[in-house]
């Protein structure tokens, strides 16, 4: 492992940030429609829908989902009106991801004052995923989950188990954090899925595959029920200044192939690798498509297929 940087605190995390996207607090910045295994075994069309609303607290490292959130609290009422403008727009589904750039149970995020009338509009879902910080797992989560018809499962970031560098994210959170978070949620029969970050700073290559492999594990051990493997991007500044120092580079095609292939191959879950912007991680034309097009299909048949050949393997 490289020399690791001190730790950096928000203020130093936020002097780095580049200006944020201008954003309608009365609408969602984004909702789409995306592909994904269930729990039963389906693949399903899921609605995701990006909320805009106050940037999350905890300032972490790596992340860059600030760029489409508020400096203030919305208006109450406003996250309902944002999914009710979505769900007017999407098609007829079963599954709706609420991702919200943080945590929904922080209350200047999500105005608590809004949750009837959010489970009032989820109430034909059989699935509501929301994304929370283990330190804000709670009775609030059973209080949201009872409003709901369908099943409530939360994800939550876990980043990674490396002992040294998961402090150094600016995470707020220890290992043990998650696993209480993660036992009480199972506890309630929410389901819990993990992100897992692939190398993030202060890794090699080869230390990024190990780590995301022993994360995964240790989400599984926690009784984590689905595992998101998420390669590490650049784009919000500090990335910029580690990637200058030589403390961070975006990983590998191949490595995230080899970190897909091992998740599910454990069979303790659900592994899915993230697709979102792949192309950036891989030079070769020849063969680029045909992995992307591997790993989607992996995502939703669980199952590991036969890797592409290719000349630039011994290369890239």
């Amino acid at each position: 492992m490289n020399e690791l940087e001190p730790i950096w605190g928000s203020a130093r995390i936020l002097a780095l940030r580049p200006p944020k996207n201008a954003v309608d607090p009365t609408r969602p910045y984004a909702f789409l429609v995306e592909s994904e295994r269930s729990r039963s075994g389906i693949v399903a069309d899921t609605g995701v829908i990006f909320l805009t609303n106050r940037e999350c607290p905890f300032r972490c490292l790596m992340c860059d989902l600030w760029k489409n959130t508020t400096d203030h609290r919305v208006p109450d009422g406003a996250i309902a009106a944002q999914i009710e403008y979505a769900l007017e727009r999407l098609p007829t589904l079963r599954h709706v991801k609420l991702y919200n750039a943080g945590n929904f149970f922080d209350a200047q995020a999500i105005p608590p004052s809004d949750w009837r009338r959010i489970a009032g509009l989820l109430r034909a879902f059989e699935t509501v995923i929301i994304e929370n910080h283990p330190r804000l797992v709670d009775r609030r989560c059973l209080e949201f989950r009872d409003l709901l018809n369908g099943e409530l499962q939360i994800a939550m970031g876990l980043e990674t188990v490396h002992p040294e560098v998961l402090p150094r994210l600016n995470k707020q959170m220890t290992l043990a954090d998650f696993a209480e978070a993660t036992k009480f949620l199972a506890s309630q029969e929410i389901p819990v899925r993990a992100f897992v970050l692939l190398r993030p700073p202060f890794l090699s290559e080869r230390e990024g595959v190990n780590w995301a492999k022993r994360s995964i594990e240790f989400a599984f051990e926690t009784g984590v029920e689905c595992c998101a493997v998420i390669p590490t991007r650049s784009g919000n500044g500090a990335m910029e200044e580690l990637k200058r120092q030589g403390q961070f580079a975006p990983p590998r095609l191949r490595s995230l192939e080899e970190v897909l292939d091992f998740g599910i191959a454990l069979k303790r879950g659900r592994v899915f690798a993230d697709l979102w912007d792949i192309e950036k991680l891989h030079p070769c034309d020849r063969c680029r498509s045909q992995r992307i097009e591997r790993l989607n299909e992996m995502n939703l048949a669980q199952t590991v297929l036969p890797r592409v050949d290719c000349a630039c393997e011994g290369s890239t």
